[in-house]
């Protein structure tokens, strides 16, 4: 079975409890449920860290198995400030969408640029949880 990572940065491990004007109230894992049940065919795995150096290994990881269609990323707030995560989008092989819950766009100036877009296929932001759903989307359908 073809494989699908969500793979989430810093802080949305608080998914549901931070600043649920912004986020939400639905915790990823809850959110989990509801989008395994509506990809059929397709392993969705996930996977979260605070730590830079551990997403960096989860994307090195992943980043060259063939079972792997695409790696959904929301780097959290490493978005604004990670180079080394680019560095690590632009030497895998497995594609990779930048999501993000908010609309980063109509938020704080720091928010509105992104050292990863560049480097990913697409981007995706502003849908709620649903943005990553689309991205999914955007794997099985592409």
């Amino acid at each position: 079975m073809m494989k699908i990572l969500i793979l989430n940065g810093p802080n949305l491990n608080l998914l549901g409890k931070r600043e649920p004007g912004i986020y939400g109230n639905q915790s990823m894992e809850e959110y989990l449920g509801t989008l395994r049940q509506r990809v059929d065919g397709y392993e969705i795995e996930y996977y979260q860290s605070n730590h830079e150096g551990d997403i960096i290994d989860k994307l090195h990881q992943v980043g060259f198995d063939s079972n792997y269609v695409g790696i959904v990323l929301n780097a959290g707030a490493y978005t604004h400030t990670s180079l080394a995560i680019a560095d690590a989008i632009s030497a895998i092989k497995v594609p990779v969408i930048e999501v993000h819950i908010s609309n980063v766009h109509a938020r704080e100036q720091v928010r509105h640029h992104s050292m990863i877009s560049a480097v990913c296929r697409g981007v995706i932001a502003g849908f709620g949880m649903n943005s990553y759903n689309l991205a999914i989307n955007a794997f099985i359908n592409n």
